[in-house]
């Protein structure tokens, strides 16, 4: 199996989603199909059938988090360093057409969310902004278009 690149503050939302999983998630849905299960007649018991399909839920998440932990490849952040953007680095980019500012990092695929600014390597943006530097102009073909970005400013943190 081939490792998967993440960063620590990764390592530390998917180990507490898991923990959150085990810890209240399953044994919530264990007593949901237990109460379903007294009121009878499993096989018209809408309550008793959606509390399993979510058990099935939650025991293929834990399957899957406990899968990705365990290829984990760690990359601290803090001890990277350069002007030039690769995995980890926290990018500042600038639309060359609407002239807004944005600021992301360069993260693995598994910790990647737009919300909090975290953009997996292997999108159009990252993989474009892979090897450049401050001053550097980049093309990226989006689903909406081809748009252009400069890099304002890399950095390590």
């Amino acid at each position: 199996m081939q490792k998967i690149p993440i960063t620590a503050g990764g390592v530390g939302r998917l180990e507490e989603e898991l923990k959150h999983l085990k810890a209240v998630e399953r044994p919530a849905v264990i007593e949901a199909i237990a109460e379903a299960r007294a009121h009878g007649d499993l096989s018209e018991n809408a309550e008793y059938h959606s509390a399993r399909e979510k058990q099935s839920f939650i025991e293929g998440r834990i399957q899957e988090l406990e899968g990705i932990l365990s290829l984990a490849d760690v990359i601290d952040v803090s001890k990277l360093s350069g002007d030039t953007v690769r995995f980890g680095a926290t990018v500042t980019v600038i639309d060359e057409d609407t002239d807004e500012e944005a600021t992301y990092q360069i993260v693995g695929e598994q910790e990647a969310d737009i919300k909090l600014n975290l953009l997996s390597i292997s999108a159009p943006l990252s993989r474009a902004l892979i090897g450049k530097g401050a001053g550097d102009s980049v093309e990226v073909t989006t689903p909406k278009g081809t748009k252009y970005y400069e890099v304002a400013k890399v950095t390590f943190v």
